[in-house]
């Protein structure tokens, strides 16, 4: 079973941003991790305080993708 990933219109123009900055294939890498588990550990994530079901991960020490898990729909929404 796979997780239906939804970008916010913001999230659409950091993809963007990424992959001008050669984080593409990270991206895309982190991306089919959270499309199968996104709780699978490694690589690391954190829980962000404060919000609920809400994720980070690191693209590298100066970029991090956050994204919430709805659990009763099964999707993913990028931010």
């Amino acid at each position: 079973m796979n997780y239906e990933i939804r970008f916010t219109k913001a999230a659409q123009k950091h993809v963007a941003l990424c992959r001008a900055a050669g984080l593409d294939s990270k991206l895309n890498e982190l991306l089919d991790i959270i499309r199968v588990n996104p709780f699978q550990y490694p690589p690391p994530y954190e829980k962000l305080r404060g919000l609920e079901n809400v994720y980070s991960r690191r693209l590298n020490v100066q970029h991090r993708m956050v994204y919430q898990v709805d659990i009763g729909n099964e999707a993913h929404k990028n931010s």
